[in-house]
């Protein structure tokens, strides 16, 4: 699991990150591919329901349904898959097998 972020009691949305290093200089990286259906959330360590968040693919933003906000001091984490989009410098990839 990846941490997102720690309740308030009040925001309802949290970015995706993915987080590489160790603790001395850690580098976040926002995730704004998640693979749709993929996305798991927990809060204070215990997973909830896909039917308290939404996630939107195409920004990576979890958004906590009204009423399932966490409370402050609350970790929130999530799992997830990732695409990287790329783009090629040319229309043809040639392969010699």
């Amino acid at each position: 699991d990846q941490g997102i972020g720690s309740g308030d009691g009040a925001t309802a949305s949290f970015q995706l990150v993915k987080t590489y290093g160790a603790s001395f200089a850690p580098y976040a990286r926002p995730i704004v591919k998640p693979v749709a259906g993929s996305v798991r959330v927990a809060v204070d360590h215990v997973e909830v329901s896909g039917a308290t968040f939404t996630c939107d693919v195409t920004t990576g933003v979890v958004t906590f349904l009204l009423g399932h906000i966490p409370a402050a001091g609350q970790a929130i984490t999530a799992g997830f898959l990732f695409d990287v989009p790329v783009r090629f410098d040319t229309d043809y990839l040639e392969v010699d097998l």
